[in-house]
């Protein structure tokens, strides 16, 4: 019975389709990555809770009026807690400015599932708890900042200069292969 099946053509093609179709699936979903952590310990910037001055101390005299100044060190430009969306997420959103006036988002203690497909999203949807906030960001205005680099740890993202951070207010984890976020942050003011 069996050594008959074999000889028709049609039980191979069948066998052809089921191992193309089973390569697919596996490289689509990636299922071992739901049992999988990276890691990562990037060094991040010894930033105060609150954002220094940039203005330097009044003068007095004939030295005129004062002048800004850029901060010392890396200031605290505004902050999140992860909220769970698809996946369960935790950890803290920063974004940071350098002295020299470039910006970087942190991910400080993130821990999320791996993915497919992850990438860090700063957005401006308002972010929402549970599964209304799965899909909303990429309703509006996003910027990619690039593939998350792991879903365990401390990284940091550069924001590209010209980045309007006063409309983009969130940050996800987005999946983009399903476009569904695994967890995001609101970002509020530091101060």
């Amino acid at each position: 019975m069996v050594s008959r099946l074999l000889r028709k053509p049609l039980t191979w093609v069948t066998v052809a389709v089921l191992g193309a179709g089973a390569a697919f699936g596996l490289y689509w979903f990636q299922p071992w990555k739901a049992v999988t952590d990276t890691r990562v310990a990037e060094r991040l910037a010894p930033v105060a809770e609150s954002a220094p001055p940039t203005a330097g101390p009044p003068t007095t005299g004939d030295a005129g009026p004062a002048t800004p100044t850029a901060p010392a060190g890396p200031a605290l430009v505004s902050r999140g807690d992860f909220v769970t969306h698809e996946h369960d997420t935790s950890g803290t959103a920063r974004i940071v400015r350098a002295p020299d006036g470039s910006h970087r988002l942190e991910l400080v203690g993130l821990a999320t599932s791996n993915g497919p497909d992850l990438r860090v999203w700063l957005s401006d949807q308002p972010v929402r708890t549970g599964r209304d906030g799965w899909g909303v960001f990429d309703d509006g205005r996003w910027v990619e900042l690039g593939r998350l680099k792991g879903n365990r740890g401390d990284q940091g993202y550069d924001i590209p200069a010209g980045t309007d951070l006063a409309a983009l207010t969130s940050v996800s984890i987005w999946c983009k292969r399903f476009a569904v976020s695994f967890g995001a942050a609101a970002l509020a003011p530091a101060g």
